[in-house]
């Protein structure tokens, strides 16, 4: 941490500043001894792009006749009871649920001027009742509708007739397809349609686009010329190996690294990076959730204004991808699509949600890193009604079972979400990406998989190493190496100073083993579990080698993390509870999560929340010389936020909420969940 100067121009300031500088950088023991640029702590040059930290909500809106009274009455219920904004999601008509595919059901048709009138309509409405309003960027979650022509689809290099299709969207029983997500030019024809169709309802306040978790079809994805770069790229034709592209025998898993390296590229440069771009285009903010996108995570995360992750989906470790590519690039806000398939997939427990359960995944969330929830959700309703339901989500509305606690409960997120918006993620320790791992790996372990998910690329089981957990290590990939510089005892990147780069992988693609090296060259405290290997069918044998013989040799590489010297973790303790910090220019903020939240996994029993007991851990926080001792007392259903000001001195942030005391009920499991991989 560090104070504002004002710098005069007489010689004697400029002497005595510089000279106080050199005594921060010289004295090892001093806690400031991150020295981060002044306007990395200050967030004043930062767009806020929510005017506070009340929690939003999807909101569906079925496809049918969208009334504006209707409308109206949805948006001062969610303002009476706490939420800061919505995100409209357009999706199928309900009779698609019993597949009804005759009976048509009413509605404006898409992107109709009907359409447009009532949906600026209730971004208006929003703004007169002081809510945010975003949009999803096209309906369903893949992108895609029935004017995505054949030759902008989603395409298969194992089957050049095919193309994936999209029904289960407001269009119904209209079929459509997904578009090519890995081109460009049908991005953008695709995505000009929408935003002109959404034009008048992004006038007045800012609003984001959302673009939800990848749901295309993954394997063996291709796009027009892709093989033809693939083998410009690589030397060879990727025809050749394609029929046993996810084996695990050799030479496959070296030719899919190369595969899914250049799939990353056209992922991040094609279809991430376009969205954000039209977003501004359209005077627009992006919204983004790269979950399960076959890309890598943190460039992907880091090209979007506002990174998303989403639980329980994936398990709240998962955000620590998610707030790490924030904070490498410099973005404050860290939103989550939240209680999604709660007790599991699809409808389980529906409607009998208990809000002691869905806080133990928010306070799990918020020690990952999230900073802003959005509930999963609120259905479209008619006026002074609460029949529809949504099926993957909670309930979000007056007949659920939520319904009682979900003002207090929101007030409570509001208040520990604008605290863990202050300043910077404080962070001691890099830890590298293995990403090279997840796509040699290729599939997950059956056991592992979900009917919508199997691939290791996903990172769904990445986690952070437990011996680091102190340090409050973040993810890094090899783009940010690249782009970070290690200067004063400081790994700056981003909003980060780390002190110690951390790699445990088994495989390094040689530009980021050449980008390691140079950094250790210069000094950089480096701990190598591993002589990495290359990956990819074309290797650099010899120079590979000689990279690592010559890392090797470097003083500052330890094999062993603790043999690294003179970096003591800031905070120590037996049976650490997940926790997150935030450095601010005077203080630091600490949010522990109470134990019971620690390794949540999808799905959560029924009450698993439930505690009657009192938990004490004692730990010890480490500022320069000084280690000083905290003891956290948790109470039932409780989490701590801890304020450590600048003279050593701490208390404890009131954040309390007592939720109703949850029933336990056991799920019954006979053979394999619905979800699980038959």
């Amino acid at each position: 941490m560090h104070s504002k100067f004002n710098i005069q121009n007489s010689t004697l300031t400029f002497i005595c500043f510089n000279l106080f500088v050199l005594l921060l950088f010289i004295n090892k023991d001093l806690y400031s001894q991150k020295i981060f640029p002044e306007k990395n702590l200050d967030a004043k040059d930062k767009i806020e792009f929510y005017k506070d930290s009340k929690p939003y909500t999807r909101w569906w809106w079925f496809a049918s006749e969208i009334d504006k009274r209707s409308v109206a009455d949805n948006l001062i219920w969610l303002k009476n009871n706490g939420f800061g904004g919505v995100e409209i999601a357009w999706v199928y008509p309900l009779n698609r649920m019993n597949k009804d595919t005759i009976n048509y059901t009413p509605r404006q048709e898409w992107l109709s001027r009907d359409w447009s009138e009532v949906v600026s309509y209730a971004k208006k409405c929003a703004d007169s009742l002081g809510l945010g309003c975003d949009f999803t960027f096209g309906t369903l979650w893949p992108f895609g509708d029935s004017k995505v022509p054949f030759d902008e689809a989603t395409m298969n290099m194992t089957d050049n007739n095919w193309r994936q299709d999209i029904t289960a969207s407001w269009e119904y029983p209209k079929k459509g397809y997904v578009i090519d997500h890995l081109n460009r030019k049908a991005f953008y024809n695709y995505g000009e349609r929408i935003g002109n169709a959404l034009k008048s309802a992004l006038e007045g306040s800012k609003s984001s686009l959302f673009c939800d978790s990848w749901e295309v079809e993954t394997k063996y994805l291709t796009t027009f010329g892709f093989e033809n770069e693939f083998t410009k790229r690589y030397g060879y034709e990727i025809s050749k190996y394609r029929d046993s592209l996810y084996s695990n025998n050799e030479p496959y898993k070296n030719v899919r690294y190369d595969y899914m390296k250049l799939i990353s590229e056209y992922v991040i440069e094609e279809f991430y990076k376009p969205f954000t771009e039209l977003s501004h285009r359209f005077g627009a903010i992006s919204r983004v959730q790269c979950c399960g996108a076959p890309c890598d995570l943190i460039s992907a995360y880091s090209v979007t204004d506002i990174p998303e992750t989403e639980a329980l989906l994936f398990e709240p470790a998962f955000s620590n991808i998610v707030s790490s590519a924030a904070s490498l690039s410099g973005k404050r806000i860290i939103t989550s699509e939240t209680f999604t398939c709660l007790y599991g997939w699809p409808r389980i427990r529906h409607s009998e949600e208990q809000t002691a359960d869905l806080k133990l995944l928010v306070d799990a969330l918020f020690a990952n890193g999230v900073n802003q929830i959005i509930w999963h959700g609120k259905p479209f309703n008619p006026a002074g009604v609460d029949t529809v339901k949504f099926y993957a989500s909670v309930h979000v509305g007056s007949s659920g079972a939520l319904a009682d606690e979900i003002p207090a409960f929101n007030k409570y997120m509001e208040k520990v979400s604008s605290f863990m918006k202050k300043g910077i993620t404080y962070s001691d320790v890099a830890v590298y990406l293995p990403t090279e791992d997840s796509w040699v790996a290729g599939e997950l372990p059956k056991e592992k998989q979900f009917i919508w998910a199997w691939g290791e690329y996903e990172q769904r089981y990445t986690y952070l190493p437990e011996e680091l957990k102190g340090y409050c290590p973040l993810w890094i990939n090899g783009d940010f190496l690249e782009k970070a510089k290690y200067e004063n005892g400081c790994l700056y990147v981003g909003d980060c100073a780390f002190r110690a780069l951390y790699v445990d992988v088994k495989y390094l693609d040689i530009k980021n083993l050449k980008t390691i090296l140079s950094l250790a060259k210069s000094g950089l405290p480096i701990c190598l579990k591993n002589i990495p290997e290359e990956p990819g069918l074309k290797k650099n044998i010899h120079e590979y080698k000689n990279l690592c013989s010559e890392l090797m040799k470097l003083k500052n590489i330890k094999t062993k993390w603790e043999y690294i010297d003179d970096i003591k973790p800031l905070i120590s303790g037996k049976n650490l509870p997940d926790f997150r910090c935030r450095q601010t220019e005077d203080c630091l903020y600490v949010f522990f999560a109470n134990p019971k939240s620690k390794g949540l996994k999808f799905p959560l029993e029924y009450g698993q929340s439930f505690n009657d007991k009192t938990e004490k851990i004692d730990i010890f926080i480490t500022k320069g010389k000084h280690d000083i001792p905290v003891t956290l007392k948790f109470e039932p259903y409780q989490s701590l936020l801890l304020k450590l000001n600048s003279d050593d001195s701490y208390s404890f942030v009131d954040i309390g909420f007592t939720p109703k005391t949850p029933l336990v009920i056991p799920r019954v499991k006979s053979g394999k969940d619905r979800w699980e991989v038959q």
